[in-house]
């Protein structure tokens, strides 16, 4: 089952995505976040089949499946073949940052290159959305706090990421990554092991690996991050690039305005955006 969150007719709403069709969800939650923590991804499934007026998709304006996280926890360096381009020691525990809402957007919507720099990176990247609530998750039940799958573009603005040892700056320009098109749950995306996670910029293939190659599984980053703070509902962990990066190009490969990124995870979808200048978007 898919679900995504939107705008209508100049209103937020959540629904199902079924085909080309959309079908509204309602009652006492305003997002797809509070409706995790309402009513659990089983309790989101049974309201989804009593789901209410389908729409097109083409009426709609996507928005991030989940648009108001508690938090957005980032994996870096995990997959093999990432860390060996970047010439860097393959890490013994996660390396987490944060990202913020507003350093996202929906799909078919521009991401922002940032009038700061020009050294704007693609990443491709699989995003874990968590369905319930836990703390000290051991790895073997981990997967039982997952709601679904989705993908997201980690974009990167790499000069600002080292200006120091904390890349939050580089992480966090406004609306420069994207997220979605929806949630898949785990019974429609498949194992994560099987999901194939391919960047592509301008239709060219720049990235593509198997998320079996992460260093770091799901349920081992799961684990990890719960030991410091309780995940929530809603909550999102983004697992890691693989290699192909612009950043270790020969000559670097930076996203330009007019270019376009689609991330593309097999059982989960496809997220496509295009690139635009701040100072053409403000």
């Amino acid at each position: 089952m898919r679900f995504a969150s939107f705008m209508l007719e100049g209103r937020p709403a959540y629904g199902t995505v079924t085909g080309q069709e959309v079908r509204l969800l309602d009652g006492d939650a305003r997002t797809l976040r509070e409706a995790l923590t309402l009513y659990g991804i089983d309790g989101l499934r049974a309201r989804a089949s009593q789901a209410g007026a389908a729409v097109s998709i083409d009426q709609i304006e996507w928005l991030p499946p989940i648009t108001d996280p508690d938090k957005i926890l980032c994996v870096g360096l995990n997959y093999f073949e990432h860390a060996k381009e970047a010439k860097m020691a393959v890490p013994d525990r996660p390396s987490i940052f944060v990202r913020f809402p507003a350093a996202q957007v929906g799909h078919l919507r521009p991401v922002v290159r940032p009038r700061a720099s020009s050294k704007f990176d693609y990443e491709a990247e699989l995003a874990v959305v968590i369905g319930k609530a836990g703390r000290h998750i051991d790895e073997t039940r981990a997967f039982d706090y997952v709601a679904g799958y989705s993908c997201f573009a980690e974009n990167s603005v790499r000069d600002w990421q080292t200006h120091s040892r904390q890349a939050t700056p580089g992480k966090n320009f406004e609306d420069s990554g994207a997220f979605g098109p929806w949630l898949v749950t785990p019974d429609e995306a498949g194992p994560v092991e099987a999901m194939e996670v391919v960047g592509r910029l301008n239709g060219k293939v720049m990235q593509r690996d198997s998320a079996a190659n992460m260093i770091f599984s799901v349920p081992s980053m799961l684990a990890y991050a719960s030991t410091f703070i309780t995940l929530l509902p809603g909550d999102v962990v983004v697992t890691g690039t693989p290699a192909g990066v612009g950043f270790t190009r020969d000559p670097p490969v930076w996203l330009t305005p007019g270019d376009r990124f689609e991330v593309d995870i097999s059982g989960v979808g496809v997220l496509s955006n295009t690139v635009i200048d701040e100072m053409e978007a403000r």
